[in-house]
Parts: C-alpha cells; sequence; structure tokens
C-alpha cells in the first residue's frame, strides 16, 4: 500500500502547489491553461488508444458500457458528490468549478492502466515501481489542473485511494483474469473515456464522461468473449 499512498500524497502536495499559482494567474490566462491542459488530455488518449486492442472491442466496450453508466447515472452520482463536498468546504461563485476539478481530475487519477497494473503489482508483489511512476505524473497533472480548477482537484486523492487500495488489496483475485490482451483493451477503453474528458477541459464538448467508466469493467470480458468469438 505504500505506492498507493505515495500517490496520495503526491496528489495533494501538486494540487496545493497548484493552489498557490492560480493566484497569481489573471482569468485570461487560467482559461488558455485549462484550453492546453485539455488538449494534452486528448493526446494522452489518443496515444493510448491506438494499437492497444481490436477497435470492436473498445466499440462494444463503450456501447453496453454507456448504456449501463446512464441508467446508473453515474455522472450526476458524482457530480453531487462533488456539490455536496463544495457546500461545505468552498463557499461562493466557485462551486462548479470545485465539482468540475474534483470530478476530472479524480478521473483522470483514476482511468487507465496504470493505476490497475501498478495497484495490483503493488498488492500482488510489493513493488512500488509503476505506482511512484505514475506519482510523478499525477503531480505534474494536480499541478496544472489545482492552477485551472482550484481547490475540488485536491479532494480527488478520495476516490484515488479508495480505487486503488482496493485494487491493491484485491490483487491476488485480479492477477489470474487480467492477460496482457485484457489489459490491452483496459488501456485502450480508458484511453477513450480519457480523451473525452479531454475535450471537456478544453470546452470543446461537454460529454458526460463518467457514464462510461463501466465500459472499463467490462472491456476484459468483452475481449475473452471476442478471443472464443473471433471477428
Amino acid at each position: 500500500m505504500l505506492g498507493v499512498l505515495v500517490n496520495t500524497v503526491a496528489v495533494i502536495i501538486g494540487s496545493l502547489l497548484g493552489l498557490l499559482f492560480k493566484k497569481g494567474i489573471s482569468e485570461r490566462l487560467n482559461k488558455a491553461v485549462m484550453t492546453g491542459i485539455g488538449l494534452c488530455t486528448i493526446y494522452i488518449g489518443i496515444d493510448g488508444m491506438i494499437g492497444k486492442t481490436n477497435p470492436l472491442i473498445a466499440v462494444v466496450s463503450m456501447v453496453v458500457g454507456a448504456v449501463l453508466g446512464t441508467l446508473i447515472d453515474i455522472d450526476r452520482h458524482l457530480s453531487g458528490l462533488g456539490d455536496k463536498m463544495s457546500s461545505l468546504l468552498s463557499r461562493g461563485s466557485d462551486g462548479n468549478k470545485f465539482t468540475e476539478g474534483f470530478v476530472s481530475a479524480s478521473l483522470l487519477f483514476c482511468v487507465g492502466a496504470m493505476a490497475i497494473m501498478g495497484s495490483i503489482s503493488a498488492g500482488l508483489t510489493g513493488d512500488n515501481t509503476t505506482l511512484y511512476t505514475k506519482s510523478i505524473l499525477d503531480f505534474t497533472a494536480a499541478i496544472m489542473f489545482g492552477s485551472a480548477f482550484g481547490i475540488g482537484t485536491i479532494f480527488s486523492f478520495i476516490p484515488l485511494t479508495v480505487y486503488q487500495g482496493a485494487i491493491a488489496l484485491c490483487a491476488g483475485f485480479l492477477e489470474p483474469v487480467l492477460s496482457e490482451g485484457a489489459i490491452g483493451a483496459i488501456t485502450c477503453v480508458g484511453s477513450v473515456i480519457i480523451m473525452g474528458l479531454g475535450l471537456n477541459i478544453a470546452g470543446i464538448a461537454k460529454i458526460k464522461v463518467a457514464n462510461y467508466l463501466p465500459a472499463i469493467l467490462l472491456s476484459p470480458f468483452v475481449y475473452y468473449l471476442f478471443e472464443y468469438i473471433p471477428v
């Protein structure tokens, strides 16, 4: 669990540094920074999609995941959590930005192969190398998100810690299921979701990204289904 804790601390410290930088940034520069972050997030998503799995696996996972996520309305529940935290911790006109920062940062830090495989490796063998590397990346991203969105970014450490901690504790059950192909499917689908997040941050679209999260859980099963039914 040491790697999970290091990742958590990295996000908190990075977010605090971002808040310090935010004080000296004008609204015009803040908007430019957010657009830049969004475009970089889109690039990360595209880079993670290419060549990772059969495109049909991603399509099926995203479609079925979208149906489930929309029926559950994960985006509303996650945003509602952010709103409640905002009402308790952030008085004034920054409530929407608090929620946006909390949701966006939580998705970025939790969605991706490094979060899953790093936590499994830490749980199974005690090897925290992947999570340490992820901590450096998340630290940098947290600075940028903190400067753009404010205090809401800090509280993304809560879902991050719960998510990665749970995977680390359950690593023994997950490791036999996640073959190289299944990991490729997870990486691809997660990267598609990250690209959607980038479109939101850049102001290009308003996608309820959280509603697609079930696609990540479904992608290994869809991968194995395609193994038995070659396409």
